[in-house]
C-alpha cells in the first residue's frame, strides 16, 4: 500500500531510470563533492552531494551508476549549464576519473584533494612499514632461535622497557598509528615513546623504518 499508493514511487518522474541514474539540480550549491560508493554486490556509483547539506536531507544532488568519467559527465551534465557554472569548489578523491569528470562538468570550480583520502593513504602506508619490518624482525627472531639451537644455548628476546618484545612491539603498535595523539592510553603513549624515540633497545628493523615515517 506504501510503495503503490501513499509514497508515490509509481507516479515518481525518476523511476523509468533510477536504477541508472538520479538527478535532483535543485539540490546544488556552491560547493559539492565528488565521490563514489557501493551498495550491494560491489556495484560501484558516483555521488555528487552539496556539502553545505552535511549529509542530511536535500544533500544529494545527482548519482549515476559506474565510476567511468565519460558517464559521470554524460549524466550530470544534464544539470543546467548556469547551475554548474555557480559551483565555486568540488572536493574528490585521488582518482583520475573523478579529477576528469570534475574539470568538464564544472569550469569554474576549484578542484581540492578530500584531506580524508589523503590520510586514509598515509595511514595505510605506514601500516605496510609497521608489517614490513614486523615480518623482519619475526625473522630476525627466528634466525636467532636456530642458531641458538646450534650452539646448544637457551634463546633469550630481548625485552623492552615496556615488557614487549621487538616484533611484539611492532604487532601492538597497528591501533596507535590509527588514533590521534591526543587520544592514546597510557600503555600507547609508552609505547610510542619507544617505537619513535628510545631507539637503544630497538633492533635493525625498526631502525631502518624510522626515515620512512619522517623520524
Amino acid at each position: 500500500m506504501y510503495k503503490k499508493h501513499t509514497s508515490g514511487f509509481e507516479k515518481w518522474d525518476q523511476k523509468h531510470h533510477a536504477e541508472e541514474y538520479l538527478l535532483f539540480p535543485e539540490n546544488l550549491g556552491e560547493t559539492a563533492s565528488l565521490d563514489e560508493t557501493t551498495f550491494t554486490y560491489d556495484e560501484l556509483y558516483t555521488i555528487l552531494t552539496n556539502k553545505q547539506g552535511r549529509a542530511k536531507n536535500g544533500s544529494l544532488v545527482a548519482m549515476v551508476h559506474g565510476t567511468a568519467s565519460k558517464d559521470i559527465v554524460s549524466v550530470f551534465s544534464k544539470i543546467p549549464l548556469e547551475q554548474r557554472e555557480k559551483v565555486k569548489e568540488v572536493t574528490i578523491d585521488m582518482a583520475r576519473n573523478m579529477e576528469s569528470a570534475a574539470k568538464q562538468l564544472f569550469t569554474n570550480a576549484k578542484i581540492v584533494t578530500d584531506r580524508f583520502h589523503v590520510v586514509k593513504l598515509l595511514l595505510e602506508v605506514l601500516q605496510r612499514v609497521r608489517v614490513r619490518y614486523r615480518w623482519e624482525a619475526i625473522d630476525l627472531e627466528n634466525e636467532a632461535i636456530r642458531l641458538a639451537k646450534i650452539n646448544g644455548i637457551k634463546y633469550v628476546p630481548i625485552v623492552l622497557q615496556n615488557g614487549d618484545t621487538i616484533k611484539e612491539l611492532l604487532a601492538r603498535s597497528r591501533f596507535l598509528l590509527f588514533r590521534n595523539q591526543a587520544k592514546w592510553t597510557d600503555c600507547q603513549k609508552e609505547r610510542a615513546v619507544i617505537l619513535f624515540t628510545d631507539v637503544s633497545h630497538v633492533s635493525k628493523p625498526l631502525l631502518k623504518s624510522l626515515p620512512l615515517l619522517g623520524l
